[in-house]
């Protein structure tokens, strides 16, 4: 088909070139962005009289009726059209004629695609975000129903000290809701319009920036035409803020599959989020962790990939751009997937609080609390963790775990122990100490989890909806 930009050119393009040239196979994405944007860009050139009121009202219905016809699956966006934005206004002049080419007045395609582009990733960001709250909200109910139940605590996948479910899940809360305040500040950053800075240079239109910008929901006009049609950065904060999202999926991924192995047991993953093996019937595999964990390079890739693109691009708009758009929607629909599965998976899944406690019972999670023991008693701390040490060893002979010694044995390491020192090392005692804002004791988490619960009765996206 003849191109909307031909007229300074005397032959057809290229075939080759013009496949791949082309963005429609990818860019059709944000079909409703584009006609939302027309729709704002139309209705202001009509108020600054542009337009005549009879030419808007009829390029707008029109618009809506496109709109509508692909809905409905009458009129297909194919790949005759080089892009989103020559298939919508190519329709709209089939329909309208010479009403429809004023569509394009005061504008070019290189603040429509940095438009449609804004629009689609703030759209992405507040579904991330909604999503993001619902896996809090299932983090939080664990929370609440576990401050009794001990587990060990770890480091360098050791066993290092008692702590509660509640306390371990209350760490990927703050994560996670890290991330939703990540999501904030890109929309704040973001939420300005670049329509009306034309191709790099503004238009000779007497255009209200301003005016469209509030019908299209942002805080104002970018101020800067260069910057508004070659800007980016929202983009690359995204991206950078989505795979900060599957490093924290791709951790607690890992944690599940851990403790889903036979080794552990502190978990057994529902039916409905597992997988079993064509050969072994005995397999229960933990495949959706596993995908989650899998997928987070691919938005690593994407993060990487436009950084890439733009480190070397001159001002203002560059062909080059064309490719923010695959990897980022790929990214973007990856990361959304693998939190509502991941949610799925989280809600449904079964805690072995037995099997985590006989763990950190067996684990010398509390050697630390016998060795503070000692130093209450007068012993200097340097001594008290060699003899705690030594009581260890002790026990790993034995295999058995200190709570299990009788006074005699421990008094052979030391004279200073007393029958208080199994109140002193039981798991309640060396959890429920531990009242620091922060910490693991119930009292401690109680107050950390009205927090989260009032934080969560709120929605900074209220003010925007």
């Amino acid at each position: 088909m003849a191109q909307l930009w031909g007229g300074r050119f005397t032959k057809e393009t290229d075939q080759l070139v013009y496949n791949f040239n082309a963005s429609i196979s990818f860019d059709r994405k944000f079909f409703k962005q584009d006609v939302e944007g027309s729709i704002a860009h139309v209705t202001m050139l009509g108020k600054q009289g542009i337009l005549t009121q009879e030419e808007t009202q009829a390029i707008i219905k029109c618009l809506k009726e496109i709109r509508e016809d692909v809905e409905a699956g009458k009129l297909e966006i194919t790949l005759e059209y080089e892009d989103i934005h020559s298939f919508v206004e190519a329709n709209l002049i089939d329909r309208l004629g010479d009403t429809g080419k004023k569509l394009h007045t005061g504008r070019s395609r290189n603040d429509q695609v940095a438009l449609d582009m804004r629009l689609f990733t703030r759209e992405q960001v507040l579904e991330t975000d909604d999503l993001l709250k619902e896996l809090l909200k299932v983090l939080l109910r664990i929370m609440k129903e576990n401050t009794k139940t001990i587990m060990p605590g770890f480091t360098h996948l050791q066993k290092a000290q008692p702590i509660t479910l509640a306390h371990h899940m209350g760490a990927y809360f703050e994560m996670f809701k890290r991330d939703r305040q990540r999501m904030k500040d890109i929309y704040e950053r973001m939420n300005y319009c670049p329509l009306g800075s034309g191709a790099l240079a503004g238009t000779t239109y007497p255009l209200d920036r301003e005016y469209t910008a509030e019908l299209l929901g942002f805080y104002g006009p970018t101020l800067n035409s260069m910057d508004g049609v070659s800007d980016r950065d929202y983009l690359i904060e995204f991206l950078s803020a989505l795979a900060t999202i599957m490093m924290h999926l791709s951790r607690f991924s890992e944690e599940i599959i851990i403790w889903n192995s036979n080794e552990y047991k502190f978990v057994e993953i529902d039916d409905a989020y597992s997988t079993g093996s064509s050969i072994m019937p005995q397999k229960k595999n933990p495949d959706i962790a596993e995908l989650v964990r899998g997928k987070t390079g691919r938005v690593y890739g994407a993060l990487t990939s436009l950084l890439t693109t733009m480190k070397g691009i001159p001002l203002a708009y560059n062909k080059d751009m064309q490719e923010d758009k695959e990897l980022s929607f790929d990214a973007m629909d990856t990361t959304k997937g693998c939190i509502a599965l991941f949610t799925g998976m989280l809600d449904t899944l079964k805690f072995n609080r037995d099997v985590m406690r006989r763990s950190a019972t067996h684990g010398f999670t509390n050697a630390t609390d016998a060795a503070d023991y000692l130093v209450n008693h007068g012993v200097p701390f340097r001594d008290a963790h060699g003899i705690i040490g030594r009581i260890v060893l002790y026990c790993i002979e034995q295999q058995k775990p200190i709570d299990d010694l009788g006074l005699e044995e421990l008094k052979s390491f030391s004279p200073v122990f007393e029958e208080d020192i199994y109140d002193a090392i039981s798991m309640e005692t060396c959890v429920n100490k531990r009242l620091t804002v922060g910490a693991p004791g119930k009292e401690a988490m109680e107050r950390v989890i009205a927090l989260e619960e009032a934080y969560l009765s709120s929605d900074w996206k209220d003010d925007i909806r």
